[in-house]
């Protein structure tokens, strides 16, 4: 019943990226949540299958140096163009 439950938000974080696609930020929280969703999922198999949690942390380490270069890619698009609008932000300059 858990894995359907964990299924169903992995989903749902999935559509409300898809969905959240004019905001920066709204698009960074989406995917933040796909990561703890699937931190999730990783975890229960490892539990229950008896292994180590090494992978996790290598895991967990590669989430936040992902969450700390969309948040600083989010503060240069603020800085340099006062939004978060992704359709303000053109390769075409």
């Amino acid at each position: 019943m858990l894995m359907y439950l964990l299924f169903f938000m992995f989903l749902s974080g999935i559509l409300s990226f898809s969905l959240n696609r004019k905001h920066l930020l709204l698009m960074l929280l989406s995917l933040e949540f796909i990561v703890i969703i699937l931190f999730m999922n990783i975890f229960m198999y490892l539990s229950m299958m008896n292994y180590e949690f090494f992978f996790s942390m290598i895991y967990l380490t590669m989430s936040v140096c992902e969450g700390a270069l969309g948040l600083s890619i989010l503060i240069l698009m603020i800085r340099a163009h006062g939004n978060d609008y992704i359709l303000t932000f053109s390769f075409l300059w």
